[in-house]
């Protein structure tokens, strides 16, 4: 199996959820993987969210690499028009600034309440994102400095629940999963690459050939060769050779190694890599 497969009923349902979310919030929390800025953007996401405030958080940062981490940042602003913040979910100085930057954008949403004859109330907030991007993390640490639940509101399900943060922000408990549909197959395999995509829709050996290549054409070569100790090209084969990981017949391990290397990546072993630099 060569390609990534998609799952179009699931697709459909994810997208039904969503916009039944997003009709009860002010403000939305975007996450993007800061390994794959552009390939973990969902491009329809303004037509989806319509008028609603939008926080972009460039998520994973302690992951990337550092000197486009600004860069991306910047772009994403200028393009989107919506503020981003840069984040690493393990400092609390990067969970306090999105709590800050909520009672922000939220202040003119409130003013037009308040201009209406309607009581002030907390800010109600999301957060959305393609799978694996940080979501829940998201969600955890900022209810981690919340207070109680406050119960189900009109049109949430009971597994819904309000947190509320501080007196000037509520968090809806449970994400907005933005389908991972991509048509071009560079960008599904990034995708894959950062376990965005179920499992269960690739095959590991073609993901890994393909990470190789990419961590190479961003120009990682040396962190590969430095981590799996290699001289010779860099191929599944020779890392398994590297590695000592063989099987019948003197062969190596492809399966196991497939498995290391996306593990790997994805845990930041192999080094601090950015798949997608922004264009100048």
């Amino acid at each position: 199996m060569s390609h990534i497969h998609w799952f179009p009923g699931h697709i459909a349902k994810a997208q039904r959820d969503l916009k039944e979310k997003l009709n009860l919030v002010d403000v939305v929390l975007e996450v993007l993987d800061a390994r794959i800025p552009h390939s973990s953007a969902y491009k329809n996401v303004q037509n989806l969210i319509g008028n609603k405030s939008r926080l972009i958080l460039l998520n994973k940062s302690d992951l990337s690499d550092p000197k486009y981490n600004t860069l991306w940042a910047q772009k994403i602003e200028q393009e989107s028009c919506a503020p981003v913040i840069i984040t690493n979910l393990n400092n609390q100085k990067d969970i306090n600034a999105i709590i800050e930057k909520i009672i922000e954008i939220s202040n003119p949403i409130m003013l037009e309440l308040l201009k209406k004859g309607l009581l002030p109330r907390a800010a109600r907030t999301m957060v959305i994102g393609m799978p694996n991007v940080g979501k829940s993390s998201t969600i955890n640490r900022l209810i981690r400095k919340g207070k109680t639940k406050t119960g189900a509101k009109a049109g949430v399900t009971r597994q819904q629940q309000w947190v509320r943060i501080n007196n000037k922000v509520e968090l809806l408990d449970t994400p907005g999963i933005i389908p991972t549909v991509q048509d071009d197959q560079k960008q599904a395999a990034k995708l894959a690459c950062v376990n965005s995509i179920g499992e269960n829709a690739y095959d590991n050996e073609f993901v890994a050939r393909e990470l190789l290549k990419l961590i190479q054409e961003a120009g990682y070569e040396e962190l590969l060769r430095q981590y799996y100790k290699l001289d010779n090209e860099i191929t599944i084969e020779n890392i398994a050779q590297a590695r000592n990981w063989i099987v019948k017949g003197a062969q190596p391990d492809v399966v196991r190694t497939s498995q290391f290397i996306l593990t790997d990546f994805r845990e930041g072993k192999i080094g601090k890599i950015t798949l997608e630099k922004p264009a100048v």
